[in-house]
């Protein structure tokens, strides 16, 4: 019984470790991710758009936007992130654990990546779209055009009211396939490099090994999780028109409609700014987040 006691004890901590260590993570590297957002969404649709570059965009939140304009949506992240990363995390290394202690202690790249697939988006799809909506809002503002929403519950409400229950779930499904690759690149690959670094002595199970591993981790995970991402952002800032209508059907029409008028490679717009914020934010929360484990006695991930 007081076995069974601790081991809850020990899952809630983490649980309460992991959206601590995220939430840092996200308020430290979101000005990025609003860059990337909105670099996305230049140009959608539009083959004669010019070609812009994160630092432009970026340069021209703060010109006609303010400092605040880079954290506009940060509210909705906070939230998505106290339920996403936990179940995640938590679920992957659990399910690590339970491949390790059952079949083989050593785990191949690909089971540790098929494992990492499995952490679930769905829960926090909604809050993920009012982030992307409200990081949009800001665009219209700059072009002279009046918000949709002026804060996050308002967003909610109207979502809930125009759209239905069901349009706070839209684009889930590239927001799911987003997420799948995501894990499959971010846990699997930072698992791995860490526990290849510890290994072979290149450095100990310390910071310097957390940002080695993070590195590698935050390249994989944009790498192949970009497209998705692009296709994610675009059906989630869609709202249908006076008449119904919606510029993409689904998921596969918006990816089939993105090449077709902007080329193969609109599938990988915002690699950069993506890249540099899964670098930072991998860094700040596997660090924080090992760190804090160490603190209550836990072991290292």
């Amino acid at each position: 019984m007081k076995g069974r006691e601790d081991e809850e004890e020990r899952a809630l901590t983490k649980v309460f470790l992991t959206s601590l260590s995220a939430m840092v993570a996200e308020t430290t590297t979101f000005p990025i991710d609003i860059t990337k957002t909105r670099l996305q969404l230049h140009g959608e649709s539009l083959s004669s758009s010019r070609s812009a570059s994160a630092l432009g965009v970026a340069g021209e939140i703060l010109r006609r936007e303010g400092l605040v304009g880079l954290y506009k949506g940060l509210s909705p992240a906070i939230v998505r992130h106290m339920f996403y990363t936990p179940i995640r995390i938590v679920f992957y290394e659990h399910l690590r654990n339970t491949f390790v202690v059952s079949t083989d202690p050593s785990l191949s790249l690909s089971t540790k990546a098929l494992i990492g697939g499995f952490s679930v988006q769905v829960v926090a799809s909604p809050a993920d779209l009012v982030k992307v909506r409200m990081q949009a809002d800001g665009r219209m503002v700059s072009q002279g055009f009046q918000p949709r929403y002026s804060g996050p519950f308002d967003a909610f409400n109207k979502i809930l009211r125009k759209e239905g229950f069901g349009g706070l779930w839209k684009g889930v499904f590239p927001n799911v396939q987003r997420a799948f690759l995501v894990n499959m690149g971010e846990l699997a690959s930072y698992d791995h490099a860490k526990h290849f670094i510890i290994q072979n002595q290149l450095a100990g199970d310390n910071i310097y090994a957390h940002t080695l591993a993070s590195v590698m981790s935050g390249l994989s995970a944009t790498t192949l999780s970009c497209p998705a991402d692009v296709v994610k952002t675009r059906m989630m800032n869609q709202t249908a028109s006076e008449e119904g209508k919606v510029k993409y059907r689904n998921s596969y029409d918006c990816l089939v409609k993105t090449v077709r008028v902007e080329g193969l490679r609109a599938l990988w717009k915002g690699f950069f700014p993506t890249w540099a914020r899964l670098g930072p934010w991998q860094f700040v929360f596997w660090v924080s987040y090992e760190k804090f484990r160490q603190i209550s006695g836990l072991s290292s991930f």
